[in-house]
């Protein structure tokens, strides 16, 4: 995400940029941050934020089609190539409320961000500072001081979670090499 787009992170999640006008009818090319455009065939609706905070009012989705890691969309209200060309650049949000439910082993990454880390003696390891996906499996980057710690999001390593903190049973040597790099 190289552009830093300010917005209620309370209220919303930002699914994506918008690249490029697309064709001469108003569609738009978005780049998807998840990785997996073909999720926009669950909105109805998405908000659009420039990079000094201005948000847009609704834009319902007309239509769309994926494109490699990006999808062709049309919204309303944006009918012509010149229109398009004008949100160019902004970042795409949906309204955390609008975003399908999860199964009971799925999660959104927002909400680990933030969340205390522990380990199963109640040691504090740190915050999840952000998440990313290495082609296998998510992982959390925990920050501790200025340390920081990658934990991948498995079962067996991620035994509790509450709404302020996550609980870990780390493999064995997965924390200490953290502490051998400060010795």
């Amino acid at each position: 995400m190289a552009d830093d787009y300010s917005y209620p992170t309370d209220k919303y999640v930002l699914l994506g940029k918008v690249a490029k006008a697309h064709g001469l009818r108003g569609e738009v090319k978005i780049f998807s941050f998840s990785g997996q455009p073909e999720n926009f065939c669950g909105y109805k609706e998405v908000i659009l934020v420039n990079t000094t905070g201005n948000l847009s009012s609704a834009f319902a989705i007309e239509k769309f089609r994926v494109q490699g890691r990006t999808v062709i969309v049309k919204l309303d209200r944006v009918d012509s190539r010149g229109q398009a060309e004008e949100i160019e650049g902004m970042g795409v949000l949906l309204a955390k409320d609008l975003l399908p439910d999860t199964a009971e082993d799925e999660f959104y990454w927002y909400q680990y961000e933030g969340k205390l880390v522990f380990d199963q003696s109640g040691r504090s390891i740190g915050r999840v500072e952000s998440l990313f996906n290495n082609g296998a499996q998510d992982i959390i980057v925990v920050k501790s001081g200025t340390e920081e710690i990658l934990i991948p999001v498995t079962k067996s390593i991620i035994v509790k979670e509450t709404a302020e903190e996550l609980i870990v049973n780390p493999p064995p040597g997965l924390l200490d090499l953290k502490n051998e790099a400060g010795d």
